[in-house]
């Protein structure tokens, strides 16, 4: 199994002039992208309310969440975002999703997700 990275630009809704390219692990596990919080500080991004998480080793955590805009190839989608600890970068599936793309498995790349309308 090997791990995915890709670089992201994370957008301010309401203010799009400011913007980050940012490196994310792909985490299609993850329901929620997360990016430091001192980045969507910077962006002027701010939390709209907050949830409960449970990591890895089953530890509850209370995080702030937001909202941002994300654009990977050219292609723009807001999804929500959690503000998370220095240095963690995940982008989760609800993104991946909003963004049309699903994680292919076997070659761990994104791909577009066929659309249906139903």
């Amino acid at each position: 199994m090997s791990i995915t990275f890709l670089k992201v630009k994370v957008i301010n809704p309401e203010q799009p002039k400011k913007s980050q390219e940012c490196e994310f692990l792909v985490d299609s596990g993850a329901v929620y992208s997360v990016v430091p919080q001192n980045i969507l500080k910077k962006l002027g991004i701010k939390p709209t309310s907050s949830q409960e998480f449970i990591l890895a080793n089953g530890e509850l955590v209370k995080k702030p969440i937001g909202n941002a805009y994300f654009e990977y190839k050219g292609k723009v989608r807001a999804a929500p975002v959690v503000f998370g600890d220095k240095g963690v970068f995940l982008l989760g599936a609800t993104t991946i999703e909003a963004l049309g793309m699903i994680l292919d498995p076997i070659r761990r790349e994104l791909k577009p997700l066929p659309m249906v309308l139903m």
